[in-house]
């Protein structure tokens, strides 16, 4: 398929498509007039790619990791590099505090909303 199609399929503009493939997170093969052309399994790893994205983790980790996703949102790693674990470990703490922060601040939120209602809240709020 080309660029245009991955990209309806995806919702992924054109241009992040084509800064994925400069990065090397997605390959196309090229046609003698330049156009690309995409596998259809490319349209599930550009939405894992947009997930890890969304997640926080930086396109140099995600591009380790890829080779290592096995289509069902799972990572496996047949010899783990120690530096590798340790990066990833990093950004799971990072998204640890990301998300206590965020829940945090959604709470916060739904307090403040609760006094300018005049309603009581609900009790603990839960993720």
């Amino acid at each position: 398929m080309r660029i245009g199609e991955l990209a309806a399929h995806t919702g992924v503009p054109t241009r992040m498509l084509r800064y994925y493939e400069q990065h090397g997170l997605i390959t196309a093969e090229r046609h003698a007039n330049g156009y690309r052309d995409f596998e259809e399994d490319t349209v599930e790893l550009v939405r894992q790619i947009c997930g890890l994205l969304d997640a926080g983790i930086p396109v140099k980790i995600i591009k380790q990791i890829l080779p290592c996703l096995s289509g069902t949102d799972e990572i496996y790693f047949p010899v783990p590099d120690p530096e590798m674990l340790a990066a990833l470990e990093e950004q799971r703490d990072r998204m640890t505090r990301k998300a206590e922060c965020v829940l945090k601040n959604r709470d916060a939120i739904a307090d403040y909303l609760d006094r300018v209602r005049g309603t009581e809240p609900a009790g603990p709020r839960s993720a």
